[in-house]
């Protein structure tokens, strides 16, 4: 668990799209971001994105975990679509 910031290394492949209040987002679930992190509230991260990288805020899911937006513009660099997997890379925790 890392509760403050500083080096991250969670690798993971999850599909664009994650359900809040019966809407569809465009972002990816953080597999075992709450007990990563430590908390459920936002964390700053830098991560990487089919190797795009991206300095983002991990926004809490409503579930005691977390989900990383996948913006229009970096969604049409990728080539990639809501349902489409992409490998999220976390590097550093910055917040």
């Amino acid at each position: 668990m890392s509760t403050s910031p500083g080096p991250v290394d969670l690798t993971f492949t999850a599909p664009i799209g994650v359900t809040v209040k019966d809407d569809l987002w465009s972002c990816v679930e953080v597999p075992g971001s709450a007990e990563l992190f430590g908390t459920g509230k936002a964390v700053k991260v830098v991560a990487t994105v089919d190797g795009e990288p991206v300095t983002a805020g991990l926004m809490p899911t409503g579930s005691g975990g977390h989900m990383l937006s996948i913006s229009a513009k970096l969604r049409k660099k990728l080539g990639k679509d809501l349902g489409d997997d992409v490998t999220v890379h976390l590097t550093e925790r910055l917040t």
